[in-house]
């Protein structure tokens, strides 16, 4: 099934070549969760702050049971700090 990955910041190192700014379309197998596909890309933990499925922020205990489906988009953000 197909998915749209967001990752922002330092995150979009993250991505696969073939990605275009800060985003890219997976096909990805059926009952991929977030927590799945952050390990399978090798994302460091520390760096994934925010989750959002379809503009939804997922909670960090429900990532790993929340199952994608076709089309969902799956948006990632580092720990932002500033002044």
């Amino acid at each position: 099934m197909k998915i749209r990955l967001k990752l922002f910041a330092n995150l979009g190192a993250y991505l696969p070549a073939k990605a275009v700014h800060n985003e890219t379309e997976l096909d990805v197998p059926e009952g991929t969760t977030p927590a799945y596909l952050i390990r399978q890309l090798n994302i460091p933990l520390r760096l994934v702050h925010l989750v959002l499925v379809n503009g939804v922020y997922i909670q960090p205990d429900l990532r790993d049971r929340q199952r994608l489906i076709e089309g969902d988009v799956l948006a990632i953000w580092p720990p932002i700090a500033g002044g």
